[in-house]
């Protein structure tokens, strides 16, 4: 009668061990779900004289712009005096508008290797901001921002301009150039992790 007993009390403590382990699991999954169908995104477009920003809210496949623009450093001044205009601002961004997270173009080298090497700085800068702010953080190539995009990854500037000016619902293209390659870093970041979520829920079908 002991053993029965035992054995009993046994399976119910694993009945209700594996039911809170599930209920936690479904819980965990909801969040996850909620933290991607809402995201504020910070797209940027690297560079040193001017770097281009977006802020874009994204809910339930929707967008609502938020602020665009640029920051811009004068090419007189030293280099460590732009870097660091180029912190404190992206710094103040964040501070005011609270992104979640940063999603910037990768860098790839022309042949004019110094330019190249001071935007690599620029960058590194734009990405250890984004880090000490604990901001995610989330790189596409230019040929993954146009295809996100336009579902074509060889699409030119203004295709993707267009495009960005009507996904968003603007009611002019955004200015300046770098402020529109930014949104669209943005909107390449939305439907990179939509997609994703799509394709983890249809096969794990979590409710």
């Amino acid at each position: 009668m002991y053993e029965k007993s035992l054995t009993y009390g046994t399976i119910c403590d694993t009945i209700n061990a594996v039911y809170f382990r599930t209920s936690e699991l479904f819980r965990s999954a909801r969040k996850i779900r909620q933290a991607i169908l809402y995201m504020k995104i910070l797209g940027v477009d690297p560079g040193l004289a001017t770097i281009g920003y977006g802020i874009v809210d994204y809910k339930a496949q929707r967008f609502t712009t938020i602020a665009y623009g640029a920051i811009t450093t004068r090419a007189r001044l030293p280099i460590q005096r732009r870097l660091e205009i180029i912190a404190d601002e992206l710094d103040g961004l964040i501070n005011t508008f609270s992104p979640q997270v940063m999603a910037v173009e990768e860098l790839f080298f022309n042949t004019n290797i110094t330019t190249g090497i001071a935007v690599a700085e620029a960058r590194g800068v734009i990405l250890l901001t984004a880090h000490r702010r604990g901001l995610q953080i989330a790189e596409y190539t230019p040929l993954q921002v146009k295809q996100a995009v336009s579902g074509y990854g060889r699409a030119d500037k203004r295709q993707i301009i267009t495009l960005v000016t009507e996904i968003l619902g603007l009611k002019a293209p955004p200015k300046p150039d770098d402020a529109a390659d930014a949104l669209a870093i943005a909107v390449c970041h939305a439907h990179t992790s939509g997609s994703l979520l799509a394709k983890y829920y249809n096969s794990s079908n979590l409710s």
